[in-house]
């Protein structure tokens, strides 16, 4: 009987749920446990079903009760127990129990693992959709150091039940993919979702480590993310590191500057500094409370229809040296960068930009996909009070500085952006640096790939240098001058 018929395509065959469980029970070698809290115990009852697994599960537990819990793997510091510091309890003690209560001697060819999620799902008001850390540490060599891949999730199903069964079919596929996919980390990304729609739950975070992954770059991973469509935004924190969104904008005052800080310059820093000085006097604004995030959409780090990955990394690398929070986005639009940080915080949010980017704000063309266009567009932008504060433009030939007195918007625009002028929702900053009015970086950018001189000057402290040391974007040895 042949194998291929003619008119056949190519295409991926994807092994189903019960294919992925039953290959893992049936490798002799491979053995753990499972630790599942929140939603049933939907990963493990895969592997029950598909036969085999009394060779693979050494043990299968659901600490629900609090107490009970406590008194496993310890009380947290914040009282809570979906975090990713109550995951990495979970799987350490776990592991540490496989280790200790079965003989290395008798099974010298086992490799251990230890499946563990902590997770809520939807609340029965419906308004606070779930999430969850869901994590696997387990060896691919016998007595190998333990590899670790540790995920957030957000669920936006309105079904506790729904949730369950989701969760469960992507733990399948998280501990098929870390034995048999771990080799192509970004192939094991995309595998998580195999049988999952896409809109049914969103990794937003992921990290790899261990042995096996020593050369992963989380930072691409969290690209990858976004690439995939898995999720709208990605963060990195000072050190470079990805952090979850939930943790760091969590009841915060957020000011928030959009860019493709290609390179960042000394405009960018004044921006940001003069910008957060008006943003600290505002009422309602608590400086130890306040996150100040650099975000840079991801439609600007396309090139030819692709993401240019080591672009958006050096882009990323600067502002994280310069001690500043970064965040990747899916937001064309301003709107939708406020919808997502309104998710987490009901405190005061502001934006700070240039006159370019206001004026892109006020063109109906952006709007056009809203049933209610641009008003639509503008409710949900402005419904908490927001501020913009702008930034000037001097223009290099004739010297005008273009401010929210004298920008020009489309004339259909204009009275709508007078109503938000005169309410106090566009605001100027006036104290400024007027030397630096004239450094673009697109200007900037041209002089570093063709090798001119005196760029230095216009980046702030220490950027320079580093992009000379890693020879970012393009950078050439500066051409010496004729005598």
């Amino acid at each position: 009987m042949p194998s291929t018929i003619p008119g056949d395509k190519e295409f991926e065959n994807i092994p189903s749920i019960e294919a992925k469980a039953l290959r893992i029970n049936l490798n002799q070698n491979i053995y753990g446990s499972f630790a599942e809290i929140g939603a049933g115990q939907e990963t493990v009852r895969h592997f029950f079903r598909a036969g085999g697994a009394s060779g693979t599960i050494a043990k299968a537990m659901s600490a629900y009760d609090k107490d009970f819990s406590d008194a496993i793997y310890g009380i947290e510091d914040d009282r809570r127990y979906v975090t990713e510091a109550r995951l990495k309890k979970m799987l350490t003690h776990e592991t540490n129990l496989l280790q200790n209560r079965i003989s290395r001697d008798k099974n010298p060819n086992k490799l251990y693992f230890t499946y563990a999620n902590t997770v809520a799902t939807i609340d029965f008001a419906k308004k606070f959709k779930g999430h969850g850390w869901v994590g696997i540490r387990y060896q691919v060599e016998p007595d190998s150091d333990f590899n670790e891949i540790i995920l957030h999730v957000r669920f936006h199903e309105n079904d506790a039940r729904l949730q369950q069964l989701t969760l469960g079919v992507m733990g399948v596929n998280l501990v098929y993919g870390a034995y048999y996919k771990h080799d192509s980390p970004k192939k094991l990304l995309r595998y998580l979702y195999d049988h999952i729609d896409k809109d049914k739950i969103e990794i937003d975070t992921i990290n790899f480590s261990g042995p096996q992954f020593d050369r992963v770059d989380n930072r691409l991973m969290s690209l990858q993310l976004l690439k995939n469509g898995f999720t709208e935004a990605v963060m990195f924190g000072p050190d470079g590191n990805n952090i979850l969104a939930g943790k760091i904008l969590y009841k915060k005052n957020i000011l928030a500057l959009r860019g493709s800080f290609r390179p960042v310059t000394k405009v960018n820093m004044d921006m940001y500094e003069k910008s957060l000085e008006l943003f600290l006097n505002e009422s309602r604004v608590n400086k130890d409370k306040t996150e100040v995030i650099f975000e840079i959409t991801l439609s600007n780090l396309r090139a030819e229809g692709e993401i240019d990955e080591k672009d958006f990394m050096d882009r990323a690398q600067l502002l994280c040296n310069l001690g500043q929070t970064v965040m990747i986005s899916n937001f064309q639009e301003y709107y939708k960068l406020v919808e997502f940080f309104s998710r987490y915080t009901k405190e005061r949010l502001a934006l700070a930009m240039g006159v370019n980017n206001l004026v892109d704000i006020f063109d109906e063309s952006y709007y056009r996909h809203l049933s209610g266009g641009i008003l639509e567009a503008f409710g949900k932008l402005f419904f908490k009070d927001l501020r913009v504060y702008l930034y000037p433009m001097q223009d290099p030939e004739t010297g005008e500085l273009t401010t929210s007195e004298n920008l020009k918007v489309h004339p259909r625009m204009k009275e709508l952006y007078k109503f938000f002028k005169y309410n106090g929702r566009v605001v100027d900053i006036e104290n400024y640096n007027p030397d630096i009015l004239t450094i673009f970086s697109r200007e900037v950018l041209k002089m570093i790939s063709q090798g001119q001189s005196g760029w230095e000057k216009l980046l702030p402290e220490g950027i320079a240098s580093i992009i000379k040391e890693q020879k970012l974007f393009g950078y050439k040895e500066e051409k010496l001058e004729k005598a």
